[in-house]
């Protein structure tokens, strides 16, 4: 039996957590104006501002994560696995930490902050989904047409 060496420098690959990352980004943006104007309805305007904050907090959790996990795969497995285990507990921290920053201030409203979080990270995963190919040949996002794929 073969065992992997856990700290072997790994091989070239694209960047596909960085990829992933920013097209969610780019998703969020077109998706960000649907989320203020939702939480200006329910909320006013201490919603939007709350929504605003939710939807940076997310965008930059999910790019951290991207840029972390890009960075250790081309490290090692155990940089991988340290990024992915550390990285989380280091980001959600941070979220905290802007929770409690903001949580008094009178341009906030809590539960339109903690709902926008919420719906705003799962949404952008699930949707990002659509369009995540679960092929070798093809890591990261799906090719944009079947013309590009050549068997």
């Amino acid at each position: 039996m073969t065992v992997a060496d856990r700290h072997a420098p790994v091989p070239e690959a694209p960047e596909v957590e960085r990829e992933l990352a920013f097209d969610m980004l780019k998703r969020g943006v077109w998706f960000a104006p649907a989320v203020l104007l939702l939480a200006t309805i329910a909320w006013g305007p201490d919603g939007a501002s709350s929504a605003a904050v939710a939807i940076a907090l997310v965008v930059v959790n999910l790019v951290l994560a991207a840029l972390g996990l890009s960075w250790a795969a081309k490290v090692s497995l155990t940089a991988i696995m340290a990024v992915s285990l550390g990285g989380f507990a280091v980001r959600m921290g941070l979220v905290c930490a802007v929770l409690f920053a903001v949580r008094d201030a009178s341009w906030i409203h809590l539960t339109a902050l903690g709902v926008t979080v919420l719906v705003t990270h799962l949404g952008l995963l699930f949707w990002e989904l659509r369009f995540v190919s679960a092929s070798l040949a093809f890591p990261g996002l799906k090719p944009p047409d079947k013309e590009a794929v050549v068997s």
